[in-house]
């Protein structure tokens, strides 16, 4: 499976070149003569704080102009030659190949082998790559590379992971297909001023050893703002795990600090239908944020692609996981066989340590285009990190078709919207219906006379038309209400919804923002 540039802009970041009056090739000699040694975590964390206390200095400027105008298709015609992948000769577990610089990623990412606690740095080799259609011609010795990703001996054929570009990386499930991807850390995403992207400037790749069913990888993180130290253990599998451990030290303060971060598109659905001029019926990565809270409730939040940009915080004190969520695997919804949207991975986030107080925050931005990723979700601390502080983050992530945990109660399958009053009866007034589908849980178990309540609030406007009633073809319940606007505006509304029934929760909570259309669309 090779890989395919980044849906989102990437801001310019790169390896610095320190002041020191050498010039390139010598300054990376003499990089990698200090990096042979040895390494290790605590090293690693000890070193992204110095840097902390150092004025941050900008990526350098060194990608020769053929690769900075390489046109896309000349960029992915660098591959990597599968015979010359790290480990292939020894018959490891797993092998890595790399990604060449160029295009939207211009800048260096130094690469090193770490075995038996000894680090050696990895030189650039164009021998590596079929450069034969780009016709590259001489390269500088230093240029180095954009990053890597690996495979397992489950199947040589398909990536287990990648890292490229910032502090972005992907990962794989039993479905075999990229979709959504993580970061390192997200920095005043959703804020008024530019956001700005960490980048990892520095990997360690640990050789495995015979037999092993997982692989290791350190990574140093820069950015103006904050530096970092991660290590990630990668476990293949149906569902792909990560432990990830993270050694945070801000530079400077930001506005907002968002860790565990998972950017994703959400471009239209069945709750979201905007894409009137394209044959596919639904185009996202993902179609929901779920959240375990602290609290132990379980909440389900359909994205949408949003007329303005919008942010939306869930309070939360230690919580259980989030994730942006692909629920709906039905072909036919889709109707890509290129993208494959019903195999798009689901990303959990499951803290392994406490986190406090905060709030998992979700930014969705308005897009027209399938490969620009508009949705973001990260988990932001109450007390926002400071300089001069240490920050220390334990979580898994899990990549596959599922969360490994789910609510006992029914969950949401579908929602649906469109235009609200009983039908046949002509309507005095706009209102919004929506019809959210459940299905699992005890719904299964109940009997076809026991009276289930839809639970709905507004945060303005009037509810009317409420209805829940079982859906007997899909075996679950189907909770049916009006939204009445209750003014001109299209400030957004915040619904929510759960069934009950003898005063107990059946379901998840659903929770949903709601933008009514502008006056002069509001026909009824």
């Amino acid at each position: 499976m090779s890989p395919s540039l980044p849906r989102r802009d990437l801001l310019r970041a790169g390896l610095a070149l320190g002041a020191l009056g050498l010039t390139p090739g010598r300054l990376a000699a003499a990089a990698a003569a200090a990096d042979e040694g040895p390494f290790d975590y605590a090293a690693l964390k000890g070193r992204a704080r110095q840097l902390s206390q150092r004025a941050y200095v900008p990526p350098a400027d060194d990608l020769p102009p053929k690769l900075r105008d390489i046109s896309y298709d000349d960029y992915q015609s660098l591959r990597f030659q599968p015979e010359r992948a790290l480990w292939l000769a020894d018959g490891l577990p797993f092998r890595a190949q790399l990604h060449h610089r160029g295009l939207y990623f211009k800048e260096r990412v130094r690469l090193h082998e770490l075995h038996q606690g000894r680090s050696r740095p990895l030189g650039y080799d164009p021998t590596y790559f079929d450069t034969r259609k780009a016709r590259l011609g001489r390269m500088p010795s230093d240029l180095g590379y954009a990053g890597f990703r690996v495979q397992s001996h489950l199947d040589w054929g398909t990536d287990v992971c990648s890292f490229l570009g910032a502090s972005y990386f992907r990962a794989i499930g039993a479905d075999k297909q990229y979709g959504l991807s993580a970061r390192g850390l997200a920095l005043n995403t959703g804020e008024p001023e530019p956001e700005e992207f960490p980048r990892f400037s520095e990997f360690w790749l640990e050789r495995p050893a015979r037999g092993a069913d997982r692989f290791v990888i350190y990574a140093l993180l820069e950015s103006p703002s904050v530096t970092g130290a991660y290590r990630f253990e990668i476990v293949p599998g149906n569902r792909l795990l990560m432990e990830v451990d993270a050694a945070l030290y801000p530079r400077t303060a930001v506005k907002r600090f968002g860790v565990a971060p998972l950017t994703s598109m959400y471009q239209c659905g069945e709750n979201d239908r905007r894409m009137g001029n394209d044959f596919r019926p639904e185009i996202h990565d993902s179609d929901g944020l779920a959240l375990h809270t602290g609290a132990g409730e379980w909440i389900w939040r359909p994205l949408v692609n949003p007329p303005v940009n919008r942010l939306n915080s869930f309070a939360d004190d230690n919580p259980r996981g989030f994730g942006l969520l692909q629920r709906d695997r039905d072909f036919s919804h889709y109707q890509d066989d290129g993208a494959w949207y019903d195999r798009r991975p689901s990303v959990w986030v499951e803290p392994r340590h406490g986190w406090g107080r905060g709030s998992v925050q979700l930014f969705e931005i308005p897009t027209l285009d399938e490969t620009f990723d508009n949705i973001v979700a990260f988990w932001v601390p109450e007390k926002t990190p400071q300089p001069g502080e240490e920050h220390l983050f334990a979580y898994r992530l899990h990549w596959g078709r599922e969360a490994p945990v789910g609510p006992s109660l029914a969950t949401v399958a579908h929602t649906r919207t469109g235009i609200g009053g009983p039908a046949g009866v002509r309507r005095r007034y706009y209102s919004q219906r929506f019809a959210v589908d459940f299905t699992g849980g005890p719904i299964p178990l109940l009997g076809r006379e026991e009276k289930v309540e839809a639970v709905i609030s507004s945060s303005r406007g009037r509810i009317e038309q409420v209805s829940a009633r079982p859906l007997i073809p899909a075996g679950g319940y189907r909770a049916i209400f009006d939204i009445v606007p209750a003014d001109d505006s299209q400030e957004p509304y915040d619904l929510r919804l759960f069934l009950r029934q003898d005063g107990q929760a059946l379901s998840e909570t659903w929770l949903y923002q709601w933008t009514p259309p502008p006056v002069e669309r509001r026909e009824f």
